[in-house]
């Protein structure tokens, strides 16, 4: 069973890449499977429908995986998961799920595979892709013999997502330059201690490489996930996507039809002096370890 595990800082361009993978014959994208409790059997989050537009209880492949929990109270099973969700497997958990997995953890694990086995029944014959970007999550399922587990950490300059982040949207609150460059380090100093575990099931792709060069990462994404087929997009980026069954993710997985991907460089020209200069000083050592240039108006 073939898990292709997204991880990485928000605004990285993971929900495209997955729903382009998405078009794969035996590839589902599940989205942000981490959410599945919250936005999908409690739909208390702000981004509870499902990428085919239904309520998640109501979607059918979800109502379907869901009825298999066997659980008389699936909401009492969404509030221990959450539970046992926040108490091992926030960022900072990281390290620590490389080194051991507490009985809690195993818990979650043994649902969330438990739940890949059943999209393996419903169209994830060859890979489910999970786009939760919880670096902890990606290094507890590292030790499963269960589950094939192949690592994708998407970077992207922060200083774009820090102009993101300058404004609302309707699944998410604004967030302050020193914050979103915060978690911006965080998850990706997070991420990369997951790679430097995961003995070659472990790739890293830059945000302005897949939007500038769609086909070719791609071929290199399907290449590391051992799936040999031509990229479902062209050399100018144009993909034509269909239904998705994504679990929570930006509401642009509700579209469908011809998508055009290509870069967004808004921030370089938008983007005020100061958090430009907040959002570089404390990402620095990260900005040349990922080739980021130091001044914003050079490309990277």
């Amino acid at each position: 069973m073939k898990v292709i595990y997204i991880t990485g800082w928000l605004r990285s361009g993971s929900t495209i890449l997955g729903n382009v993978l998405n078009e794969l014959p035996g590839v589902l994208h599940a989205g942000e499977l981490h959410y599945l409790w919250k936005n999908g059997l409690l739909a208390s989050g702000t981004n509870t429908l499902c990428g085919c537009g239904q309520q998640i209880r109501q979607c059918a492949l979800w109502s379907s995986v869901i009825a298999t929990f066997g659980d008389d109270e699936p909401t009492r099973l969404a509030r221990q998961m959450m539970s046992w969700q926040q108490a091992g497997l926030r960022t900072r958990h990281t390290r620590a799920r490389l080194a051991s997995t507490p009985d809690h953890v195993t818990a979650v694990l043994d649902r969330t595979v438990a739940v890949y086995r059943e999209l393996t029944r419903r169209g994830a014959e060859r890979a489910v892709v999970d786009s939760s970007k919880y670096p902890a999550e990606a290094a507890a399922l590292l030790s499963r013999s269960d589950v094939d587990v192949r690592v994708l950490h998407i970077v992207r300059d922060p200083r774009a997502t820090t102009y993101s982040y300058q404004r609302g949207k309707r699944y998410i609150e604004p967030m302050s330059p020193a914050q979103s460059t915060a978690n911006w380090v965080g998850f990706n100093v997070a991420s990369e201690y997951v790679g430097g575990a995961a003995d070659g099931r472990y790739l890293r792709i830059r945000h302005e490489d897949l939007t500038r060069r769609p086909r070719e990462v791609v071929a290199d994404v399907l290449r590391f996930a051992g799936l040999d087929d031509e990229p479902p997009v062209t050399e100018e980026g144009k993909v034509t996507l269909g239904i998705n069954h994504t679990v929570t993710g930006n509401p642009d997985r509700l579209g469908q039809g011809t998508v055009l991907i290509r870069p967004d460089e808004r921030w370089r020209t938008e983007l005020p002096a100061l958090p430009t200069a907040t959002t570089t000083a404390l990402a620095l050592p990260l900005l040349r370890r990922y080739g980021y240039p130091l001044l914003a108006g050079k490309v990277a």
